[in-house]
């Protein structure tokens, strides 16, 4: 019995032959199916890493090229170098400004320049004589021949704006004139340099759809009266900023009916204008190709239809004696920014001169008659009792 006990602890270490081979076996696989899925987890984790590498470059803008350095345009047009050490590409016409009665700075306003093409330059010098008009055309911050801003704010507009006034000494007081996405630096004089201004006009200005002076009714209205495709634009830029730089330069879908070439976007009389405007092209239009996206367009929208720290709305009349001079042109049948919202904004400001042009779209400040219009209701006071001459 004693023998028969002694026997069983050696008894129950003995492992057949068999169990040790299937033993072995259960081991290997256990440590191939270990290395495997090691494996598969690296290249799962390298595929997601290659992913989010290829969405940041999608997503993230190439640097801009600065104008006159290496790669970069070359520098052409004369410039001023503002305090934070960049800058500002520029052009002056009319009388001299020691000599001129009034001077003004006209904004140009998306995918233009300094150089833009407006009729008044075509009769320049007798309507310059005739208003002693100093004018001082320039390349806001990322176009043209301008330095980038990556700070650039719609409050940062409005200090270019006087910096380079004052750089060229053109005076204590000055009048403005915002276009399209040039109005919202306009409006950013208004609020911030209000001292400096004599007079401002904004043609077929820009609208943030999102200004919460709105109502939501009229914005959503608005909305829907654009091209889908700038509709969407609008919103990506306002709700997913992140996205815009690779929503403007994909190609699977037009981004921005302007950028697309998508000419429903413009009237019949803005129709006769263009093929008017082509027969005498702009010689310094191809100048805006060679900056990237992120200078120009990118920039631009994100700031615009970004967050502002004031309402337009609520803006005070900077002009003595509770006199205006503050215009609002714009064109019936836009199709860019509605001429719903431009009443709309009007409504709420009581000083300022509105002026609707039947018929007219998006470009009218290119039409004929139409600029000197504009020059002189800001200049002297003339106020255009009909728009009855003002044609393509």
């Amino acid at each position: 019995m004693q023998e028969m006990q002694e026997a069983s602890p050696s008894s129950s270490k003995k492992i057949s032959a068999a169990a040790a081979r299937a033993h072995t076996r259960r081991n290997r696989a256990t440590t191939s199916n270990s290395s495997i899925k090691g494996r598969l987890n690296s290249i799962s984790v390298a595929l997601t890493v290659g992913a989010l590498g290829w969405v940041y470059q999608s997503l993230k803008p190439p640097p801009p090229k600065i104008c006159g350095s290496p790669g970069g345009p070359p520098i052409t047009s004369p410039r001023v170098q503002l305090r934070d050490g960049r800058h500002l590409a520029y052009k002056e016409m009319g009388v001299a400004k020691e000599e001129a009665k009034h001077k003004l700075v006209i904004i140009h306003g998306f995918d233009n320049s300094k150089d833009i093409n407006l009729p008044i330059q075509q009769i320049f010098q007798e309507l310059m004589e005739e208003l002693s008009l100093y004018v001082l055309t320039f390349d806001r911050a990322g176009y043209g021949e301008s330095d980038p801003y990556p700070s650039r704010s719609v409050k940062s507009e409005a200090y270019d704006i006087e910096e380079l006034a004052d750089k060229l000494q053109i005076g204590s007081k000055f009048y403005v004139m915002g276009i399209s996405m040039g109005a919202y630096p306009a409006y950013s004089c208004l609020k911030y340099i209000p001292h400096r201004l004599a007079g401002v006009a904004l043609v077929v200005p820009f609208v943030h759809y999102w200004w919460p002076c709105l109502p939501a009714n009229l914005s959503r209205d608005g909305l829907q009266k654009l091209l889908p495709m700038d509709s969407r634009a609008f919103r990506v830029a306002y709700y997913a900023p992140w996205l815009f730089h690779w929503w403007m330069t994909q190609k699977w879908f037009p981004s921005l009916s302007l950028t697309a070439g998508n000419m429903a976007v413009f009237c019949p009389q803005d129709m006769e204008m263009i093929a008017e405007m082509s027969k005498s092209p702009n010689p310094h239009q191809a100048k805006l190709a060679e900056r990237e996206v992120f200078d120009t367009l990118r920039h631009d929208f994100l700031v615009g239809f970004g967050d502002w720290e004031f309402d337009p709305t609520e803006l005070e009349n900077p002009f003595p004696s509770n006199t205006s001079n503050f215009h609002i042109w714009q064109g019936y049948e836009d199709r860019v920014v509605p001429f719903q919202l431009q009443r709309f904004i009007s409504g709420k400001l009581p000083w300022i001169r509105y002026h609707e042009v039947p018929e007219g779209g998006h470009l009218i400040v290119h039409y004929n008659g139409l600029g000197e219009a504009v020059l002189k209701s800001l200049l002297v006071g003339e106020d255009p009792l009909t728009l009855d001459h003002v044609k393509p």
